[in-house]
């Protein structure tokens, strides 16, 4: 059974100025640890890379904070929610702390896509409990 939906657009472009003004303090504030190597390793190949990479997390975390209902509240917070790839590519949703505890304790499972093009990144995030009730 369906939990709740959420999808974003984020303007690369947004981004990109944000990371200008104010250096990798806002990747550090966004991304979670495996996150933030995945980014700085795109970003030194091709800058625009991590920023598309950058984008597509900001997109997916602020999709997934409106599947749950919560928002950006606690205890949903910006490093608890990392949006990572299986060998494949494929994107899949990892929790830590507070924010994994209260996701297990509604036995909840999180699908998440994204994808983004030159200006623009967009996710898709669908919720569901894991167990029919």
């Amino acid at each position: 059974m369906i939990y709740g939906i959420g999808t974003d657009v984020c303007d690369l472009r947004r981004i990109r100025a944000t990371l200008e003004r104010r250096g990798e303090r806002f990747a550090q504030k966004v991304l979670g640890p495996a996150e933030i190597e995945v980014f700085r390793a795109r970003r030194a190949r091709v800058e625009e890379r991590g920023i598309a990479y950058l984008g597509t997390r900001f997109s997916a975390k602020e999709a997934f904070s409106k599947a749950i209902g919560l928002g950006l509240r606690m205890p949903m917070t910006w490093r608890a929610c990392e949006i990572l790839n299986h060998p494949s590519g494929q994107p899949y949703i990892r929790l830590h702390g507070a924010l994994a505890a209260w996701f297990d304790e509604r036995t909840l499972e999180a699908h998440v896509s994204v994808s983004d093009e030159s200006d623009y990144a967009a996710s898709f995030v669908a919720v569901e409990h894991k167990d029919p009730r």
